[in-house]
């Protein structure tokens, strides 16, 4: 089976086909550092992680390369380094180690690259230096630079907005100078207490739309493969990406496919710090484990709205317990995953080539965990492998089963249960089976299921 996607740029579902089959490239946009991500942030990391692996898996004879940006430049982060009252260093340092954090919490492989927009100044002072020689941009007055819309014919053609709408979606960027109201900044002057650099227009810093376009052609040239983000940056930021990158670049398309995840909303409303449905990536992983987050968000498909609950990660928790239960019996029986074929063909990869439909992926996973606990060893083997590689797939199951389930249970309450299951050994060997049932139910009030084998007894923490 080939792999399918969904283009935003066409509306429809298409046959992957690479602009180079030596070199598949993806870029992603990533978080502005001003702020721990929220869960809505979080939604792109999960499903371009899951994209990445299968990519990698897909074409294991080509290079692979995944770019995510950090953008560490812009006017929330210094609004909110002035509020701290704080350096924009500090600032942008802090958040960046905590998302690279929380990213790996979620289970996400690293990106090949993943460059900070500081580090690329010198790329976006001459993108927009050639975007002003080729009449696609002006300098006004006040020494800003500002794309002219009306210079590109078919701007608009990945939103598909009507003129009212773009100049609407516009505005948010404000600018007194503006020859159209569509036009958007590439460089604004910066005073002595903002960041700035030097420029041939005078000191100043980048807007945020040429910020990607520089440097998704610093690391991935001037057409490729996949660019992705949430579905609110389709309309200005990606369209605007589109025309900074082929008016730089005449008659070469930016970007193949276009691939968006769609909204999500919280407790079923929209998130607002106001209405305490507003979860931080950081917050919940206090509270949760991230693997658990990272199987809620994978349970909708990511083209759809997706409706993030409390009860939604403990349901994920359930189906995990599930799992893990499935892969401590495949450890005790020692069937090792195998290296994963770049032929997908079972159901999970079946799955995922037709738009990474990861929710019937999953479903796939509760057949094979179902199957593996209640199978025979010789049939574990066979299902034990392709349930450990459709695992992989998902980003699931990096933890030990024995990690897992004694996960957020502390040294000193561990030595607690041990202690107990002695006395419940002791209680059994002296023929006292009602002190023995007392101290199983006792660990199971607790949450604390015990399994009587061969090799003694082991408890695991349960849902």
């Amino acid at each position: 089976m080939t792999l399918q996607l969904y283009n935003t740029l066409t509306r429809k579902k298409e046959l992957f086909v690479p602009v180079d089959n030596e070199h598949i490239r993806m870029y992603v946009c990533g978080p502005t550092v001003y702020d721990d991500i929220h869960i809505g942030n979080a939604r792109p990391l999960v499903v371009f992680d899951v994209l990445y692996r299968l990519l990698k898996n897909r074409y294991r004879e080509s290079e692979v390369s995944y770019i995510r940006n950090i953008t560490d430049v812009d006017d929330k982060i210094i609004k909110r380094a002035t509020e701290n009252g704080e350096s924009i260093d500090d600032l942008t340092a802090r958040n960046t180690f905590r998302f690279q954090a929380a990213a790996s919490e979620l289970c996400c492989l690293k990106p090949t690259v993943e460059p900070r927009a500081t580090d690329h100044i010198s790329q976006m002072i001459n993108l927009i230096k050639v975007l002003i020689e080729k009449d696609h941009a002006y300098v006004t007055k006040d020494d800003e630079v500002l794309f002219s819309v009306p210079s590109m014919q078919d701007y608009g053609r990945l939103s598909r907005q009507n003129r009212d709408e773009m100049i609407l979606g516009a505005r948010i960027e404000l600018s007194l100078n503006k020859r159209d109201p569509s036009d958007f900044v590439l460089w604004k002057p910066s005073t002595d207490n903002q960041p700035g650099w030097d420029s041939i227009w005078g000191r100043g810093r980048p807007g945020w739309h040429v910020e990607c376009s520089a440097m998704s052609e610093e690391y991935l040239g001037a057409n490729f493969d996949i660019h992705g983000g949430g579905v609110d940056l389709v309309f200005p930021h990606h369209e605007n990406e589109i025309a900074q990158s082929e008016c730089f670049h005449p008659n070469i398309p930016f970007v193949k496919t276009w691939i968006h995840n769609g909204y999500v909303m919280s407790e079923g409303e929209k998130m607002s710090k106001s209405l305490g449905n507003f979860y931080t990536v950081n917050d919940l992983l206090k509270e949760f484990p991230g693997e658990a987050l990272r199987l809620a968000l994978l349970a909708t498909h990511y083209r759809q709205p997706l409706d993030f609950t409390k009860e939604g990660i403990q349901e994920a928790i359930s189906r995990l317990d599930r799992y893990y239960l499935a892969l401590k019996i495949l450890e005790e029986n020692l069937v090792q995953k195998k290296s994963i074929s770049s032929n997908i063909v079972d159901d999970v990869g079946s799955s995922l080539l037709d738009d990474l439909n990861t929710p019937a992926a999953l479903t796939v996973l509760d057949k094979q965990s179902t199957l593996i606990i209640n199978a025979s060893p010789k049939e574990r083997t066979k299902i034990g492998r392709s349930f450990l590689q459709n695992a992989n797939s998902l980003g699931l199951l990096s933890s030990g089963s024995k990690n897992w389930h004694k996960r957020g249970i502390s040294k000193t309450e561990q030595l607690d249960i041990d202690l107990m299951i002695k006395k419940r050994i002791i209680a059994r060997e002296q023929r006292d089976f009602s002190e023995a049932d007392r101290i199983r139910n006792e660990l199971l009030l607790k949450k604390i299921i015990l399994e009587d084998g061969p090799n003694g007894t082991q408890w695991r923490r349960g849902g």
